[in-house]
């Protein structure tokens, strides 16, 4: 007989985080459009990235104000590589000039910066960057700013997979305690709660492999908006959406 899968608990500190409205612990946002919004206005793909990255500065003030504790953007996937040279390259520019110009900025509003995806593979400067964000802002209290960056949740499961069969293979740890607890415990989103919501914007209805596991009992809103066109009103409209939603996680 198979038993019904429970949610996997977050860590304990972050359960006891404040909530935002509805409820929210944790939002995650896969930012589509940007390419389509610049080809509507004739223009360079690259012009709509730009453009994208405006609206990331306006979604995080806006999550800072509201009180959301958790915000996790799908920046750049370990697919998005196979892009052509340039439009990646303008990628990995407009992420470090975001890093070096707004730094000092989610720093004044006690954001936290957290990463999460592969490093071994990045230019030794873009690493240095992203520890930077990460050490300066690792005492902040405020909300808790998760970039996946190269990252792929197909690629973190294997990960924390491979981890704990070496962990079996040395001793350290037992067949039996491979369980849901500790594979979550071996994701690079360890001691994150998992989304209560997911919003990709654009119309595209998909996860395109971002915290596939994680988001095992996530709402999920799709809004035809672009993503440089994603401004405040369009998150509340996404946040009113989501609270009309009753979550049950497999109960009645």
């Amino acid at each position: 007989m198979t038993q019904a899968v429970r949610p996997i608990p977050s860590d304990p500190a972050a359960e006891e985080a404040a909530r935002g409205p509805c409820g929210l612990r944790h939002v995650g946002i896969i930012m589509d459009g940007n390419g389509r919004w610049a080809v509507k206005r004739g223009l360079p793909r690259v012009f709509g990235h730009r453009a994208g990255v405006d609206a990331l500065r306006g979604v995080v003030r806006h999550f800072c104000d509201l009180g959301i504790p958790y915000l996790t953007i799908y920046s750049f996937s370990s697919e998005n590589w196979s892009r052509p040279a340039g439009e990646v390259s303008e990628l990995l520019g407009l992420l470090k000039r975001f890093i070096r110009h707004d730094l000092a900025d989610l720093h004044a509003r006690n954001v936290r910066v957290r990463v999460i995806g592969e490093r071994a593979s990045l230019s030794d400067d873009l690493v240095s960057l992203l520890e930077e964000a990460e050490a300066k802002t690792a005492r902040n209290t405020g909300l808790t700013f998760v970039v996946a960056f190269n990252y792929g949740a197909r690629q973190e499961i294997v990960a924390a997979a491979r981890a704990m069969a070496e962990a079996v293979y040395t001793g350290r740890m037992t067949p039996d305690e491979i369980t849901e607890e500790a594979l979550a415990r071996h994701l690079t989103t360890s001691g994150i709660p998992d989304p209560d919501l997911i919003i990709r914007t654009s119309g595209e209805q998909r996860l395109s492999n971002f915290l596939m596991w994680q988001a095992a009992y996530a709402e999920f809103v799709f809004t035809p908006v672009l993503w440089p066109d994603f401004d405040r009103a369009a998150l509340d409209a996404a946040l009113l959406e989501y609270g009309g939603r009753k979550r049950r996680f497999g109960g009645l």
